[in-house]
């Protein structure tokens, strides 16, 4: 027996109920069956589980797909959006491992496209970092980037910068240099590499 801790309307027949436990799931309330599900009731166990195996894992998993079928999401991404959809956590799992079934999630894959897409124009460093924002473990970021990291070294990634940006470090003026070291240090470069680069070596403080 779960107690109901209070029940939100969400509109078009919705609402979303909240469990004594933490847990939280949203419905049509013609799903939800009768008697009503309203605060300080008590839902049963075999009340939760039909509401879980007959509504709530079926359109997880659907979600779930929809989602991937959107854009590529790491597993946690994904975690993260069903929960904000309203999804209590074994459900979550319960999606997620499915569409893992079929390898439409796959971090290791992700992180690897990912390398290839951004790898021209960020440093190993930032890519690493993006990619531990997104859900990516570190054992498998090392891979990705072993795997596809093109192998050019920070110097020739700063100077393409430099020449996208126009930027003459025989020209520039201490304002011009000033400005692309720090666009160059949001792009994860590391400010030696960068100073050496745009000739402000023993000027770094």
């Amino acid at each position: 027996m779960m107690q109901i801790e209070r029940v939100e309307e969400k509109g078009r027949g919705k609402i979303t109920v909240y469990l004594e436990n933490g847990d939280f799931f949203t419905l049509y309330k013609k799903e939800a069956g009768q008697p009503a599900l309203e605060p300080g009731a008590e839902l049963d166990q075999d009340r939760w589980e039909k509401i879980r195996a007959e509504v709530l894992i079926p359109r997880a998993r659907k979600r779930a797909m929809h989602l991937l079928e959107q854009m590529d999401r790491t597993e946690a991404k994904l975690r993260e959006k069903l929960g904000q959809n309203g999804y209590p956590g074994d459900v979550i799992e319960d999606a997620v491992g499915y569409v893992k079934k079929f390898h439409y999630v796959d971090d290791f894959r992700y992180a690897c496209n990912y390398v290839r897409s951004q790898g021209q124009s960020k440093s190993c460093r930032l890519l690493a970092l993006e990619l531990a924002r997104k859900g990516v473990s570190r054992e498998l970021a090392e891979r990705a980037l072993e795997e596809e990291y093109d192998g050019e070294d920070e110097g020739q990634k700063i100077r393409r910068w430099m020449e996208k940006k126009h930027y003459d470090p025989q020209t520039a003026d201490v304002g011009e240099k000033w400005r692309m070291y720090q666009f160059l240090l949001r792009k994860g470069f590391r400010a030696g590499d960068i100073l050496r680069e745009l000739s402000l070596e023993g000027a770094e403080q």
